[in-house]
């Protein structure tokens, strides 16, 4: 069985993430979205809300499962018998550390690494952006399934008003 994780932090999911998702559970007999746990760094969304959010919105793949990891992702796929780690690029810049990121992996553990350009449209697209936009009430509707848009308005607060000179 050809097995793939595409690993993540999803804080939140974007239609970015769903395109790279998407595409690779039609290369693969099954496909692993793991949610990375690192309880260090600061998140909008919580563990069990981002992984919550991704079976939601993965539900019609019958081929893709939302899993956790903490720590190297080499363990994770092999201690589940994964062979590839599968990461989306939107740029140049993404490569440059990706490469960094696949060759480690392979020397620590043989893991091979897919990279899949991201469709046009999401090029530009990071959940970073998502989550800034959304701070100062931009619409990010078309940029996140409709589940975690819900959730996006719900967390945020409601954007201030600007300053009048």
């Amino acid at each position: 069985m050809r097995r793939a994780v595409c690993p993540g932090s999803f804080d939140p999911v974007t239609l970015g993430h769903l395109d790279i998702i998407g595409r690779a559970s039609l290369l693969y007999d099954e496909v692993v979205v793991a949610v990375g746990v690192n309880a260090s760094k600061k998140r909008l969304f919580s563990f069990e809300e981002r992984t919550e959010m991704l079976r939601e919105v993965t539900a019609g793949y019958g081929n893709v499962t939302v899993d956790s990891f903490d720590g190297l992702i080499v363990d994770f796929c092999r201690q589940r018998e994964v062979q590839v780690i599968v990461k989306g690029l939107r740029a140049i810049s993404d490569f440059d550390y990706e490469l960094q990121m696949a060759q480690m992996n392979h020397g620590l553990a043989g893991i091979e690494t897919m990279f899949m350009t991201t469709n046009p449209l999401y090029s530009f697209l990071s959940s970073s952006l998502v989550k800034e936009v959304a701070t100062y009430g931009g619409d990010v509707a078309g940029l996140v399934p409709e589940a975690v848009h819900r959730r996006l308005l719900e967390r945020l607060p409601a954007p201030r008003p600007l300053a009048q000179p």
